[in-house]
């Protein structure tokens, strides 16, 4: 088997128990939630919100032209991953963590950042590291309990599904 295929199946098994766990949980739709920490491979625009490159942004012609017909800020002309994952959750379009207010979060968000990696030291200050994208998800995590309640609060981010891919 070649490198892509492993790539290929290994996903489809990843993406089918990730979605499987999500469609089965038994709560409300308010209550299901799907956080994504990456890169480059499911930034829906998070590098539009800090001070980056041209290089490292995504919100020009043709990003976006197939299935947006404008820019988006991810680094496709059509969804990502994640954008699928959330459709067949029946979750809408996972936003970027930066383009939230708090007053609109409503639980779920997408913190990757193309240029990200596992190190601080990868493009630094270019694009959100995965260690800021945690720091980010806990000051989400915070703004949700006081939104919402402590226990309302724990039950999302603990039944919360998490997209790890860095």
């Amino acid at each position: 088997m070649s490198t892509p295929n492993i790539y290929i199946l290994f996903f489809t098994i990843f993406a089918s128990l990730l979605l499987s766990t999500l469609c089965n949980i038994d709560q409300t739709q308010n209550d299901i939630a799907l956080f994504i920490f990456s890169d480059i491979l499911n930034d829906a625009g998070t590098n539009n919100y800090i001070n980056t490159t041209a290089f490292f942004k995504a919100n020009f012609s043709p990003y976006g032209e197939t299935f947006f017909h404008y820019p988006t800020g991810r680094f496709t002309d059509g969804r990502i991953m994640a954008d699928f994952i959330a459709e067949y959750a029946k979750l809408p379009l996972i936003p970027p963590y930066l383009q939230l207010r708090n007053d609109q979060f409503v639980g779920e968000a997408n913190f990757a950042s193309a240029g990200a990696g596992a190190l601080p030291e990868t493009f630094p200050g270019i694009a959100v590291d995965f260690k800021t994208q945690l720091k980010q998800f806990e000051s989400l995590v915070k703004n949700l309990r006081d939104k919402l309640g402590d226990e309302k609060a724990e039950r999302i981010v603990s039944h919360g599904v998490y997209f790890i891919s860095i």
